[in-house]
């Protein structure tokens, strides 16, 4: 595993809720990333760690290596992938997004 999937794992592992995104909670910088922190603002979670892809090239890219996944923005919960915010939309219509999210909202 390189530096650069070590502090990614270390991130999405070491916080329940992670989001990779353009920007930051504060001041999304894309649609998709705005779209996903409203997302999870909805579904009660305000305390999450944001990493802004824009402010590292080798993050950027790497976490889409880490989760196989082209896109950001990208969620993780608990160490695991999530998806991005067409997939967070679908999840949160279906009520699966907050179930996932129940245990970390009522911590």
């Amino acid at each position: 595993m390189s530096d650069v999937q070590q502090r990614i794992h270390a991130t999405v592992t070491g916080n329940p809720v992670v989001l990779y995104m353009k920007g930051d909670a504060r001041f999304p910088q894309c649609g998709f990333s705005a779209a996903a922190v409203q997302i999870l603002k909805a579904c009660g979670v305000n305390d999450f760690v944001t990493v802004n892809v824009l402010a590292d090239e080798e993050i950027r890219q790497g976490v889409k290596d880490y989760a196989n996944w082209p896109t950001i923005p990208q969620l993780y919960i608990k160490g695991e992938f999530v998806g991005g915010c067409d997939i967070m939309k679908e999840m949160y219509a279906a009520g699966e997004l907050q179930q996932m999210l129940a245990d970390v909202v009522s911590a």
